[in-house]
């Protein structure tokens, strides 16, 4: 992804382009923003996600920016979104313990599913909340793609 013409090409973790934003997607990269980031912290990559993407993607007008950090006694998961200045304000996940997602509409997290030993299967759950159409169409366009490419 290359956020702005002066930033760093970025491989975020995850990401999510939004319908409308659809003509930013080009054969070799993300042309501007994504509308949602979701990068892990690895030990060598603190800095790295915390400071320097969390000010670039915020200048570049990601909507959503999360941050998961997995490692051991560090288990927590921050969730910005942008206001209407441009600065990201952190918001709080609910007492259940659930993320609702600003950008993609009927999306949540359930964040103590991130510490779980034995994790819910991401395609299934992802299948529940989307719809299981959606899952397979989007399985079957990676399938395509992946096949063009070799």
């Amino acid at each position: 992804m290359k956020a702005t013409p002066y930033s760093n090409a970025r491989e975020p973790d995850i990401l999510f382009v939004a319908q409308e934003n659809r003509g930013r997607i080009t054969d070799k990269k993300l042309e501007w923003p994504a509308d949602l980031i979701i990068e892990v912290i690895s030990a060598e990559s603190v800095t790295r996600d915390r400071d320097e993407k969390f000010y670039e993607y915020q200048e570049a007008g990601v909507r959503e920016y999360w941050v998961i950090d997995p490692r051991p006694r560090r288990k927590r998961a921050d969730f910005w979104v942008l206001d209407a200045k441009g600065q990201y304000r952190p918001i709080p996940i609910d007492e259940d313990g659930i993320y609702r997602s600003t950008v993609m509409p009927n999306f949540w997290l359930d964040v103590n599913w991130l510490w779980q030993d034995d994790r819910p299967d991401i395609i299934l759950t992802f299948a529940q909340i989307v719809g299981p159409e959606q899952v397979i169409a989007a399985l079957r366009l990676m399938t395509e793609n992946h096949s063009h490419k070799s």
